[in-house]
């Protein structure tokens, strides 16, 4: 397996799931929306661990950017290790699931290629994981006489987490959009590199076959017959 990642922020993971890491294992903080971009080397495989409550939502995007073929093998896998998804092959992919409470493990496979590494880009979106009620309750200890007020509590809060709702909405596109224009880009940079190679060849035998059909048209014109003295 490839070496270990960890990404660059703390680590919330329980610390005897330290012990039981697999290589090529990395752990998220129980973040709403994260992403990352890394290279999986060739013949390789690269697992991620991302700690869930009950009934949350967990959403999980990928897609791979560079590399021959642009596929990769994807499985996820919940916390009593059962396979929840399993694909083969595939360029990109959107899966959602409503969790459990524990560590789901989603691994990326590369090892069916022997030569070429791929650049993979994956989002976590996580919903419904018990703050909003905490964030509520926050509020109501700083306000006081809201009857005073023209706009209830609830209305005030319903538009703030519309406004959230949106803003990470947003947020997510955007990176969605940087993520599809860095695919694009790596393909047509691909294309650009074999356009100029077959480009090159054409040129290349073009020069020799119209130098050999000089040459011909010359022998056929010479005098070939010996003059004697």
């Amino acid at each position: 397996m490839g070496d270990k990642i960890w990404l660059p922020f703390p680590v919330l993971l329980p610390a005897a799931l330290s012990l039981v890491l697999l290589p090529g294992a990395a752990g998220f903080t129980p973040s709403l929306d994260s992403d990352f971009t890394f290279t999986l080397p060739a013949g390789q495989k690269e697992c991620f661990y991302q700690p869930m409550p009950l009934k949350a939502s967990l959403e999980i995007e990928y897609q791979v950017l560079d590399g021959a073929g642009l596929d990769i093998d994807f499985h996820l896998a919940s916390p009593e290790g059962k396979t929840l998804v399993f694909e083969q092959r595939k360029s990109d992919g959107v899966h959602t699931i409503e969790t459990e409470v524990g560590d789901y493990m989603f691994c990326f496979d590369n090892t069916f290629s022997t030569i070429s590494e791929k650049v993979i880009f994956f989002e976590l979106i996580l919903d419904n994981m018990g703050e909003q009620a905490q964030e509520q309750e926050d509020w109501k200890k700083y306000i006081t006489g809201t009857d005073m007020l023209d706009m209830k509590l609830e209305d005030i809060l319903e538009s703030i987490n519309s406004i959230k709702s949106r803003l990470s909405k947003s947020g997510h596109i955007q990176t969605l959009l940087r993520a599809f224009e860095a695919r694009d880009r790596n393909i047509q940079e691909s294309n650009f590199d074999r356009v100029n190679f077959w480009s090159m060849v054409n040129l290349v035998v073009m020069v020799v076959v119209s130098a050999i059909q000089v040459y011909m048209l010359k022998s056929l014109f010479e005098d070939k017959r010996k003059s004697r003295t």
